[in-house]
């Protein structure tokens, strides 16, 4: 048939597993997209009650089979929307991962009793994904990220009694059996469980309390940026949602956190140096202008801004971006640059996937090979296909590297200027850490620039530098100025022009967060303006926490005071309205 014959080409992989069951070529055809959670309730009603260890095995990966090759029937015949084709690549992972867990539970409750806290309530393992199954985007063929936890303490019921650490890990040894053991139908999946606290070296299931202690005492930057993702999948969900809860402060912080700039850039720094060792400068996963950066676009501003703007903490990135482009993050132009370029490279990620069911994000070099995938993406020849790619990485690419100043000059030398020398050989800067240094001795010579194009730079100078020997212990914000000439520029203008602004932000160093968008700065809100802003920042926060409604309440007054001195001092404002502003 000549559609076979379409999708056959594209994918020897669904050309095999149809020789193998031919049976599965009407349900094919007759495939409608599934109902909210109907494949998980599938899954688990074909597992359960299977009698034993073999009998998992084999069904799990038929399972899976049947599922892929349904997911890639219709994707490859345009069935399925991108939306759809990950959905239900991540639906299909929850269900066999729940499943196939609830069965490895069962076997070892049998053997051991009912793990128990040590006030008695029973315990069950809560399974987090990580990563691309966490944001329920997973691709075609993927390995998983997961972490394994329980809720607390304690013993199993039975007369072989296992404390409940061992007994889940146990469990969860015997589930990474289940999903990654090798047999005639393959794999289920490649279980890759590295970001658990500690990585290879550290349990294998945590309890809830070990995990948050871990978190508040190790915790590393890039451990913030993989929990942006992280989703209970399986198991206790309920309990699930609690570790969640406790782990959220580490994740999103309260304060603008423009660190994570710098955390990030360095780790696509890194990224790079290992594409480059091994060669994948065809990648559309990891190099320029590739999928990698358009997460770490939009995950950057998660970090920074997620703790105070609870719209920017969903695990899923098309969402993300909405909500980027809702919060004036990103212009309506970059926000379709970026989803335009997202739905292309992740349809070409699945379709270099589906072509044997392997995990991989090169593009070929062979002919055929090159042809075939051009096809499955509606294109002619190669060529046409190759520059539609190309357009989307250069545009994607001068994104990336707006956010993360990317443009940004080659280090200066130190300046001699005795009051810079003299933050240099204080014992402020002696007590800063090696990142707060490095990103101090960056900022410094652009900040004698800045201060130098004005007409009284010692007075722009003196006062600079007393604003950042305050916020120099919270490094985040040197690291805004210093990777933001736009917003060092109007801060240097703004106080060298207001010693009220000087004593401003010297007392309120968040205030510098209004410095980045030059447009609002100097733009204050009129009366309409100023109420509707106050009820949305009000609605993100627990109104029942009158400490954290008082602190919202004057930092959004202070936000606004400066706007209308910003826009005073330069003149955008006549005095008449300056003083309507302020009554306003």
């Amino acid at each position: 048939m000549p559609v076979y014959d379409a999708i056959f080409s594209a994918s020897p992989y669904l050309q095999h597993q149809l020789a193998r069951h031919p049976e599965w070529q009407a349900y094919l055809e007759t495939s409608q997209p599934y109902a909210n959670g109907e494949l998980v309730q599938n899954i688990a009603a074909e597992v359960i009650a299977l009698p034993d260890y073999d009998s998992v095995l084999r069904t799990v990966r038929i399972i899976r089979n049947r599922e892929m090759v349904r997911i890639a029937y219709r994707d490859l015949l345009g069935k399925a929307e991108l939306a759809e084709t990950l959905q239900i690549t991540s639906d299909l992972a929850d269900g066999l991962v729940d499943a196939a867990y609830r069965w490895c539970y069962a076997e070892l409750t049998a053997k051991h009793g009912i793990p128990r806290s040590r006030s008695g309530e029973p315990q069950q393992m809560v399974i987090i994904g990580m990563g691309k199954l966490g944001g329920q985007e997973l691709n075609f063929s993927s390995d998983i990220d997961m972490i394994f936890a329980f809720p607390e303490a304690g013993a199993t019921d039975g007369k072989r009694d296992l404390d409940n650490q061992t007994f889940f890990t146990r469990v969860g040894q015997r589930l990474i059996g289940v999903l990654g053991q090798t047999t005639a139908e393959g794999i289920v999946y490649r279980v890759d469980m590295r970001l658990r606290p500690f990585g290879e070296v550290g349990a294998l299931a945590l309890s809830f309390d070990a995990m948050e202690h871990y978190y508040e005492t190790h915790g590393r930057e890039w451990e913030r940026y993989a929990l942006i993702k992280a989703r209970v999948m399986a198991g206790d969900k309920t309990n699930g949602a609690e570790l969640m809860a406790r782990l959220r402060p580490f994740v999103f912080r309260r304060y603008l956190d423009y660190g994570a700039i710098e955390q990030l850039r360095d780790m696509k720094a890194m990224i790079n140096r290992e594409a480059e060792r091994r060669g994948k400068y065809l990648d559309v996963k990891l190099g320029t202008g590739g999928i990698r950066e358009i997460e770490f676009t939009a995950q950057v501003f998660q970090l920074m801004r997620g703790g105070r703007i609870p719209e920017l903490r969903g695990r899923s990135l098309l969402p993300t971006l909405d909500a980027l482009q809702a919060q004036q993050l990103l212009t309506a132009e970059e926000f379709g640059v970026l989803q335009s370029a997202y739905h292309f490279l992740r349809r070409t990620e699945n379709r270099l996937q589906m072509w044997n069911d392997e995990q991989t994000h090169s593009l070929p070099t062979a002919p055929e090979r090159q042809a075939c995938l051009a096809s499955s993406m509606g294109f002619a020849d190669w060529a046409s296909f190759e520059a539609e790619l190309n357009r989307h990485q250069r545009a994607v690419s001068q994104i990336f590297q707006r956010v993360f100043a990317l443009e940004t000059q080659e280090s200066q030398p130190m300046p001699e200027h005795p009051a810079i020398q003299a933050l240099l050989h204080s014992r402020l800067y002696n007590t800063l850490t090696d990142t707060g240094r490095s990103r101090l001795n960056r900022l410094l010579p652009a900040l004698l620039d800045a201060c130098n194009a004005l007409a009284d730079p010692e007075q722009a100078l003196e006062r600079c530098l007393r604003i950042v020997q305050k916020i120099a212990p919270r490094s985040g914000y040197i690291a805004m100025l210093a990777d933001h000439p736009n917003a060092l520029e109007q801060f240097v203008r703004l106080v060298s022009d207001s010693l009220w602004i000087t004593s401003q932000l010297t007392d309120h160093p968040i205030l510098l967060d209004q410095l980045l968008d030059s447009r609002q700065l100097y733009t204050p809100l009129d009366r309409e303006q100023l109420g509707a802003a106050l009820r949305l920042e009000l609605e993100r926060i627990d109104q029942g926490d009158t400490e954290q409604v008082m602190e919202r309440l004057r930092q959004f007054k202070q936000a606004q005071v400066l706007r209308v001195a910003a826009a005073d001092i330069t003149g955008v404002l006549p005095l008449m309205k300056v003083s309507d502003q302020l009554t306003w």
